[in-house]
């Protein structure tokens, strides 16, 4: 709670500075009350999604069309799902505190290569040349998507001050937005300066879906290219939403 009203301080004292996006919901899609979310991204026309919990992550697909579940994988049962993203015809998925990442094979979900980093995992993304991750810090890590090697990092800052508890990530048209952890915002960031340029408030949407359980956080964002619309959800919501956004 302390890295939240860190972040909410921040942004409230810099109000001038500030220009939410607008954003409309155009489809409401439902979603499994039980998945605690940390990861999404689209590819294929499918959606593809990323649990956590020790002894309760794993892999999905889903249809893009009505979320329906075609096929699920669990991920090791000792570990902490965390991000997934797209390479190719590879998903690239990280855990929380092990330090271990997997890289699975998109069709059918089987496992076919491992790799480790230091640190935590917590949100990942490409931006068509390097793997984008972040570990709860402000810092956007930029790794080799081949080696899983660290190419270099930048500090996410707003107004001249670091924006903490980066989590999940999507690359959208040259920029990178990141759900902020405990918080209803996502932040649009220059992935070359780290500045963040804009932020999506989405407290409505968090108002809605959060109930009694202040674990279930905004968290899960994946942009759908061919319809320009960007998917979002939470750990454990039961709705997943489209949204669109200005041109």
């Amino acid at each position: 709670m302390k890295r939240l009203f860190a972040v909410l301080l921040l942004i409230g004292a810099t109000t001038s500075a500030r220009a939410d996006i607008a954003w409309e919901v155009v489809k409401t899609l439902p979603h499994d009350p039980k998945a605690f979310t940390q990861g999404l991204f689209i590819a294929d026309g499918l959606l593809y999604e990323s649990t956590g919990l020790v002894g309760q992550s794993e892999l999905r697909i889903l249809s893009l069309a009505d979320a329906k579940l075609l096929r699920r994988q669990p991920i090791r049962a000792d570990l902490f799902g965390e991000g997934i993203t797209a390479w190719g015809d590879r998903i690239v998925s990280i855990t929380w505190q092990t330090g271990e990442g997997f890289v699975w094979r998109r069709k059918d979900l089987k496992q076919v290569d491992t790799f480790v980093y230091p640190g935590e995992g917590w949100g990942i993304t490409s931006d068509g040349k390097a793997l984008i991750m972040s570990d709860g810090s402000a810092a956007l890590r930029f790794l080799d998507p081949e080696t899983r090697k660290e190419l270099r990092r930048v500090e996410v800052t707003f107004g001249g001050e670091p924006v903490r508890s980066l989590n999940e990530l999507e690359y959208v048209d040259g920029a990178v937005y990141a759900n902020i952890w405990y918080s209803p915002l996502i932040a649009k960031i220059d992935p070359a300066t780290g500045k963040v340029l804009d932020w999506i408030n989405l407290a409505p949407l968090v108002a809605q879906n959060i109930g009694a359980d202040p674990g279930a956080v905004l968290n899960g964002i994946a942009w759908d290219a061919k319809a320009k619309l960007l998917y979002v959800t939470g750990k454990n919501w039961p709705r997943l939403y489209a949204l669109r956004l200005p041109d």
